[in-house]
Parts: structure tokens; sequence; C-alpha cells
């Protein structure tokens, strides 16, 4: 079963996880630090990590980004403040997804599952393929069947969601695809008017491509509509 780490430092709710997750069968690995939580990572890799933003001695916006310098697992972060800038930063270093405190265990569960399915989905060896699919975009090589991507022949280090998001762009190569529906089809989510999550996804994909935000030459942002890669 899968190994999730927890890293709260109110012991009262850093417990009732672990109880939920438990209960579920999955492994814990709890800590009220970051410190702690660093040395685990490094030592036992977990296959997803719940980070506290407020922490005593490095807030969990900089261990997420810690974490992404070496791992791909999934991170959801927890956060009692309800700033979009918040949600939209840790999104932006590489988080999976956020729920705001206080919240609903089962809610957490379920978020927890979501993830975990897509990231074993993307990188768990299937039953052979006949031929691996790719598409090459002006230097941009992706790989559904190996799950690698690769710009200039460099390898770019993208979490599950962001391959997902490249790829499904790719595969519309030349058509706008709206907020709404790549968000659908990556997060398998109904969409809402106010969610920021692509916008920050989109933000981090840039990035670790070295695109400039304002002239980019891959993904590009028809304003009103959508994204799209001619």
């Amino acid at each position: 079963m899968a190994e999730i780490l927890i890293v709260d430092d109110e012991a009262a709710i850093a417990d009732l996880v672990e109880v939920y997750l438990k209960n579920e069968g999955y492994g814990v690995h709890k800590f009220h630090n970051a410190a702690d939580a660093l040395d685990c990572v490094e030592h036992t890799e977990p296959d997803l990590a719940i980070l506290d933003v407020m922490l005593p001695d490095m807030d969990g916006f900089a261990l997420c980004q810690k974490i992404r310098e070496n791992h791909l697992f999934p991170i959801l972060m927890l956060t009692a403040r309800v700033e979009d800038m918040d949600k939209i930063m840790g999104l932006t270093l590489g988080a999976d997804d956020y729920i705001t405190k206080p919240f609903n265990p089962l809610e957490l569960m379920a978020r927890v599952k979501t993830q975990l399915r897509r990231y074993t989905r993307y990188n768990t060896a299937s039953a052979p393929q006949e031929e691996a699919t790719e598409y090459d975009v002006r230097g941009l090589q992706i790989s559904k069947a190996t799950h690698k991507c690769s710009l200039f022949g460099q390898e770019l280090p993208l979490t599950p969601l962001e391959f997902s998001i490249l790829w499904h762009l790719c595969e519309h190569r030349g058509k706008v695809v709206s907020s709404e529906e790549l968000f659908e089809a990556v997060w398998g989510e109904k969409y809402m008017d106010s969610n920021n999550t692509v916008m920050s996804h989109i933000a981090r994909l840039r990035e670790k491509m070295h695109e400039p935000s304002r002239k980019p030459k891959f993904i590009k942002t028809v304003w009103g509509v959508g994204y799209t890669i001619e």
C-alpha cells in the first residue's frame, strides 16, 4: 500500500489525518517540522506528501520547492490562509493540489486517492505496448509510453499533472484549449470559474521550459479563450 508523508506542526490535525489514512490502509510517516520531513524523503521515498503551509522551521511552500528538486511524487498543501495568491504560489512551486483548513477528512481522503491514482497511472509500467506514442514540436519531444519529455535534448522534470497538461496540448496541437476543457481532461473534475489551478500549472511548465511569460514560443495564451501549442 502507498506510503504517505504528513507534515503539520498541529499535532491534533496530524493525528487526525494519520487515523484516516491508516483506516484506508496507507502507511504513514508523520512529522511536525520540515527538517525531519526532508530527512524522511531522502531515506524513504513516499508516494504522496501532505504539507502544512505554516511550519516552525520552514514554510510549506519552501518545503514543497525543496522536495521538487529531486522528487516527483504528488504533493497536497494544507493551508489556513484562503487568499488565492497563497494557493497559486503553492501550485506554481510544484504542489499538485491544496485544501483549506478546516477541512472535511473524507474530502482529504478523496483527494489523496485521486492523486495516487493519477500518479500510479502515469508512472507504473503496464502491459507491453506495440509502439511508443509521441509528439515532436520544434524540439519539444514528449512520449506517453515512457512518460518522458525533453526540450532540445534536455529532459524536463515534469510532475504527472504537468506531463498530462503538456500532452493534452500537444494532442490538440493547433487548437485553442480552454482552461475548462484542460482542467476537466487532466483533473477529471468539474471546472469552476474562480479556479486558478490551470494558470498556475501553465506558469510552472513555462518556468521549467525557460519560456518568457510575455512571448512564449511553445505554450501560448489566447486571452479570454485558453492555451495552444501551434
